[in-house]
């Protein structure tokens, strides 16, 4: 890392600047001017006084730290993602994953248990605060709902003094019973799929029957909300739905209490596969209107490549041993390679289940370790390299096939949101200067988790 390469310039309306230093933890506004003579002032050339020490100020001068990490050795995860099921009650038409379109699969508790075990073995040895057990997949997990709770009560006894910590994605369509019970045993939290206004959601998430599933879902949030349960929702825009978004947020945060909203759009996948593109300009100004209208509620919206604040080479789990279980007991990295029959499970998968435990192929474990941004020579010169670390790699094969990576629609999306937060936050620090210390990873498995 150098100074210079760690500070980029990026033009702002009539001749201003947004410099950013992530790096360093800052950003400013400049004139065209100070741009200019910032290069050479890091470079140690020297330059005006005043653009000295408004460096100095910035802590512009010092090295700045490496955000590279990288795991080593054989895998000893302390959590473990179960992919319950790829059945599903619901027949998104934006779904990813196709489900309910092939034959359904079913986890065992003898998976199950054997995952369990060995994250809490894990987890005790290395003197880890908790456990965690996910709930996630090609499906609903809730719909092989005997192994959801059956599997977390195992969890919990063979945990003993060791917490637990368990969390799930769902579509919402719960029994009361089923609520009743995520509420009391879901103590990491539940990431919901809504889409806002009801008539937007129930036109691309109906039933198995072709009914619309937004007043179930509505009705799991006001449960939770009356609970005071921490919940997430996470709302997909297809490319007709646009103009919605905006309405969409200000329904949302109207009438639930979610502890944060993720906004993506439609991902060409699965059954989404051939239709027209959200990842566009009218997107992102869409995002920026609903954006104004969640900050009216003191929210900040979240898209997974967007993180200022966040810093690191890696966009989620898959280059940080995420130990995930298919069905029939082998370990992805990927949320999104759920099943051995995944057009990049070969890239995604990296070990398997037998009676004497977890046999992994530490190459293909190697080679996702090494897929950090760093990596990636078309990311190199990009302000929010260290922010998105990336994007999704499963999205960007899907874009790009196997070969090196190109970018993606979604890097200008990503550029675009870095940019406006890095704007908030300095007109939130007073107008001059924003100053953030913090730095690490973002990897966790559901809420935000990258996806």
């Amino acid at each position: 890392m150098n100074k210079t390469g760690d500070v980029f310039a990026i033009p702002l309306e009539d001749e201003a600047y947004l410099v950013y230093a992530p790096l360093h933890g800052t950003a400013f506004a400049a004139s065209k001017g100070m741009a200019a003579q910032l290069p050479g002032v890091l470079a140690g050339g020297g330059g005006d006084e005043s653009v000295v020490a408004f460096a100095r100020e910035a802590g512009l001068l010092g090295e700045p730290p490496s955000p590279v990490t990288r795991r080593e050795g054989e895998p000893s995860p302390t959590e473990v993602t179960l992919f319950l099921t790829t059945a599903c009650n619901l027949r998104c038409t934006y779904c990813y994953a196709s489900a309910g379109d092939a034959p359904a699969t079913y986890m065992t508790m003898e998976v199950a248990k054997q995952g369990i075990d060995f994250v809490i073995d894990n987890a005790r040895r290395q003197g880890a605060p908790f456990a965690g057990v996910n709930y996630h997949g090609g499906g609903e997990p809730s719909v092989h709902w005997n192994l959801m709770t059956e599997s977390l009560a195992y969890a919990r006894e063979q945990a003993g003094d060791l917490e637990v910590i368990a969390a799930s994605a769902g579509n919402g369509v719960f029994s009361d019973r089923q609520i009743d019970w995520m509420i009391g045993n879901l103590n990491g939290g539940m990431s919901l799929s809504f889409d806002g206004l009801p008539e937007a959601h129930d036109k691309h998430r109906p039933t198995v029957r072709g009914t619309g599933s937004s007043s179930r879902v509505m009705h799991t949030m006001r449960r939770f909300t009356e609970a005071g349960y921490p919940y997430a929702v996470r709302l997909t825009v297809t490319a007709e739905q646009i103009p919605l978004l905006p309405d969409s947020i200000e329904f949302v945060l109207s009438n639930f209490t979610p502890k944060r909203v993720q906004v993506e759009p439609a991902y060409q996948l699965g059954r989404h596969e051939g239709e027209p593109d959200a990842e566009t300009e009218d997107f992102i100004a869409a995002y920026r209107e609903a954006q104004a209208r969640a900050a009216r509620f003191g929210h900040e919206l979240v898209y997974s490549a967007a993180r200022v604040g966040t810093l690191t080479n890696h966009f989620c789990g898959v280059t940080q041993d995420n130990f995930c279980l298919s069905p029939s007991g082998g370990v992805s990295a990927c949320f999104e390679a759920f099943s051995e029959d995944n057009e990049f499970a070969d890239v995604f998968f990296y070990g398997s289940s037998g009676p004497d435990g977890y046999t992994f192929d530490m190459d293909a474990l190697e080679r996702l370790r090494g897929l950090g941004v760093e990596q990636r020579s078309f990311c190199d010169g990009c302000f929010a390299k260290w922010n998105c670390a990336g994007d999704c790699y499963h999205k960007s094969l899907a874009a790009n096939g196997r070969g090196e990576f190109a970018g993606s629609q979604r890097c200008h999306i990503t550029r675009e949101l870095v940019k406006d937060q890095l704007l908030t936050r300095i007109a939130g620090s007073g107008g001059l200067i924003w100053r953030d210390r913090r730095s690490g990873d973002d990897c966790s498995v559901h809420g935000g988790r990258g996806e």
